[in-house]
């Protein structure tokens, strides 16, 4: 199924594929441009696979620097993300790891990882050098940069948030970056159209 186009369908038995054939636990990360509907792929995912719990990659952003320029999304804690929670699942190890909680400014209180037989993950610059080994299943939302970006303003003028100045200064920039230093939608084993 490498670069195969497919649906969340085909993509939920890719999933139990992956996981008869590994034997153990495995990670499917989710990852596409800002905008292009990771989480409601990851959700929807999680829906159709037994055993699948996910785990939202929003608690491992640093606010400050998901909100500066880097041409490596810089403000995602992948290490953290890794050595915490992707690594232990993987291995049934279990263990604990923090959320950034977003109204406290900081890393919440430990949490007890969760078990499960596929852990969903959702992350902007995921399919990065620090997380890849980690990562059973790739899959790319596959929608192109000028459609995301429209889809996630909209979102957050929906939701009141005011994040014009973020969206052309910081992430576009961060996002075209990240594309051409590490070409993530070649990472990936799955595209799924999120159009």
């Amino acid at each position: 199924m490498h670069g195969g186009r497919t649906n969340v369908e085909t993509l939920a038995d890719e999933v139990r594929r992956v996981r008869a054939a590994a034997g153990r636990p495995v990670v499917v990360g989710v990852s596409g441009f800002c905008g292009s509907g990771k989480s409601t792929l990851a959700r929807a995912l999680v829906g159709r696979v037994p055993g699948a719990v996910r785990m939202r990659g929003d608690d491992f952003l640093d606010p400050a620097l998901s909100h500066a320029r880097s041409d490596d999304w810089s403000g995602v804690d992948r290490v953290r993300l890794r050595d915490t929670v992707l690594e232990p699942f993987r291995a049934s190890a279990g263990g604990s790891f923090r959320r950034y909680d977003w109204s406290a400014r900081g890393l919440g209180a430990a949490e007890r990882l969760p078990g499960g037989e596929v852990l969903v993950v959702d992350l902007i610059g995921l399919f990065h050098p620090e997380t890849l080994p980690s990562i059973d299943l790739t899959v790319w939302c596959d929608l192109d940069l000028e459609t995301a970006v429209l889809r996630g303003q909209h979102r957050d003028r929906v939701l009141g948030r005011d994040h014009e100045r973020l969206w052309n200064d910081v992430w576009v920039p961060n996002e075209r970056d990240f594309a051409a230093r590490f070409d993530p939608r070649a990472a990936a084993a799955v595209l799924v159209s999120t159009r």
